[in-house]
């Protein structure tokens, strides 16, 4: 199976739709991983947060996949945003991935309250520089905090991986970003379970026309929408259920009874006043 890529701003490719660890338990994560590795993925996304970056590295070198053949993602926690801060936590996440580069480090939340993230951006650019990351970019930024660090800096951020699924499409911040060169990344992209999604009569109907899950077809959405996507989950057989979506497309009507389903519902923290 050929997961198609995206070129981003930078030059750098990265493949479409890959895997995210969001609450993989630590002790599970190298086998999880390994499944979705097993199924095909090449992409897989994490974060310092996590608390899985360890299992995430035993994946990655039992694998026996060539290095340069996977894309691998993690992220700047808030409480380590800022300069020597934002070195050391780059350097811990490394030595626990065991790898020498990510393919793309994220300022995780602008965390607005602790106002570092322009300073954190700048050490972004360093670490790049330093070849500890290839691509750098940020996640749950708003317009406000993208505009602040494409003008206190050099860099426009590659991706901003935000929350969006059917019920919170974000077309405004999607269509803002875009118009930016900077590629949207979609959390959560099955709304996280937090409402009956797989239930409503558009993801139901386009699931009975194609006969596939109702699953596949909002992923087959968020990829025609043009998103990146990291679906997650435990097990092996869903891994690649969610990897299963490029024999089939969703025609224009069917796209835009998905598109019908915007109504505004954040099922996650509003990055304007989330203070953790």
């Amino acid at each position: 199976m050929t997961v198609p890529t995206i070129t981003l701003n930078d030059g750098t490719s990265i493949p479409q739709v890959g895997f995210g660890v969001f609450l993989v338990e630590p002790d599970d994560t190298q086998r999880i991983v390994s499944d979705a590795l097993d199924a095909g993925y090449r992409h897989i996304d994490t974060a310092a947060i996590y608390g899985n970056e360890i299992g995430v590295g035993r994946a990655i070198e039992t694998s026996g996949i060539p290095r340069d053949e996977l894309y691998i993602t993690t992220k700047l926690w808030n409480s380590d945003q800022g300069t020597q801060s934002a070195f050391d936590a780059m350097d811990l996440s490394l030595e626990k991935l065991g790898l020498d580069y990510v393919d793309l480090y994220l300022i995780h939340w602008p965390s607005p309250h602790r106002d570092r993230y322009l300073e954190s951006w700048l050490t972004l650019e360093q670490l790049r520089a330093d070849g500890k990351t290839r691509s750098i970019g940020v996640s749950n930024f708003q317009k406000a905090h993208l505009d602040r660090v494409i003008e206190g800096s050099s860099t426009v951020p590659a991706v901003n991986q935000i929350e969006l699924h059917p019920a919170f499409a974000q077309r405004e911040l999607s269509a803002y970003n875009r118009a930016r060169g900077i590629h949207i990344e979609a959390w959560g992209p099955l709304g996280q379970g937090k409402y009956d999604l797989f239930s409503m009569p558009p993801v139901a109907v386009a699931a009975a026309a194609t006969g596939k899950t109702p699953a596949q077809v909002v992923l087959r959405w968020q990829v025609q929408t043009g998103n990146i996507i990291f679906p997650k989950s435990n097990n092996a057989g869903r891994i690649a259920e969610n990897l299963d979506i490029f024999d089939f497309e969703l025609d224009d009507d069917q796209m835009a009874a998905m598109d019908s389903l915007d109504a505004g519902r954040r099922v996650g923290a509003n990055p304007d006043t989330a203070d953790f």
